[in-house]
């Protein structure tokens, strides 16, 4: 049973499910047939030498997105007019801390059909994550790829993009919510994971940092519900990885709030707090959308704010 705290955000995926039904139409919504990623291609313009750890160093402030996809946020169509629109929410925020601006793909997309292989899922072609990560690029920024894996696991949808992983400003962002066990349709009920899934992840992100010389990659998971991520404890430390718990509590600022509190009670010390804005659910009913100054007034200070 979902929990009642939770009903606001239930009922808005099972919206967003009929959302990602029209998604088939596009470069990250197409249905794979059992082959691989394409063959790679080279991303440009060069990647800046980033910081050991961007975390570390500056506030994040991004968008996600998808291509063809209003409904799963504002980083989708024309790229470079909404790198404008994330560069002036950028200024919003007060000038205290240095801000990298992030781009979210959401890079493996839930579905409501199971496709030819079952797994409730697509995967972006290559040409997709190339003009993302170029227009994160162009922003002086990082691109996180954003995992929604249906009945999937995450290490090997993590995996499959590997040869962009291998670059110094890329990571990735996990859902859980769409990571649903056998028999369970995407959008039926929240899906969830353990501490122990995203440790395997943390230890594959680790070891391509080590192995390839990289920055520490960030790795984001979201919770919006305190049953979608059990077991938190057993996410470990470790080295090459800066790991972001990101709530994605949906409301008023009163009930984000709320939400906020009751997740950041499991957060192993060791994982930096990430927030998510949504600029029309959390603003329905005459409801303000947060501002930054309220956003970076949470206890403890989020490091890590994304808006859909």
């Amino acid at each position: 049973m979902v929990p009642k705290t939770a009903s606001a955000a239930l009922d808005r995926r099972l919206v967003l499910t009929a959302a990602l039904a029209g998604l088939a139409a596009s470069a990250c919504g197409a249905q794979r047939r059992g082959r691989a990623l394409a063959v790679p291609v080279t991303a440009s313009p060069a990647a800046p030498a980033p910081p050991p750890d961007p975390l570390a160093t500056s506030l994040l402030v991004g968008f996600c997105g998808a291509p063809g996809a209003k409904a799963l946020g504002r980083m989708t169509g024309d790229l470079a007019e909404a790198s404008d629109e994330l560069r002036r929410r950028i200024r919003a925020f007060p000038a205290t801390r240095p801000v990298t601006p992030v781009v979210e793909l959401i890079a493996t997309t839930v579905h409501r059909s199971p496709g030819a292989d079952g797994m409730y899922r697509s995967r972006c072609e290559d040409e997709t994550v190339r003009d993302y990560l170029d227009a994160a690029r162009a922003l002086k920024g990082v691109l996180l790829l954003n995992i929604q894996p249906g009945r999937a696991d995450f290490l090997p949808e993590v995996q499959a993009y590997e040869r962009w992983l291998t670059e110094p400003d890329v990571g990735v962002a996990l859902d859980p919510e769409w990571a649903v066990e056998p028999g369970v349709i995407p959008g039926k009920k929240f899906g969830r994971t353990t501490g122990d899934e995203l440790d395997g992840v943390a230890r594959y992100l680790g070891g391509l940092a080590g192995e390839h010389g990289l920055p520490a990659k960030v790795m984001v998971y979201h919770q919006v519900a305190s049953s979608v991520v059990g077991d938190e404890e057993l996410l470990r430390a470790h080295a090459g990885v800066s790991p972001v718990k990101v709530v994605d509590g949906i409301g008023s600022a009163a009930a984000k709030q709320a939400t906020w509190k009751t997740l950041m009670k499991t957060k192993p010390d060791h994982v930096r707090p990430g927030f998510k804005l949504f600029f029309d659910e959390d603003t329905r009913r005459g409801a303000a959308l947060m501002t930054p100054a309220q956003v970076l007034a949470l206890t403890p200070a989020p490091a890590y704010v994304v808006y859909e």
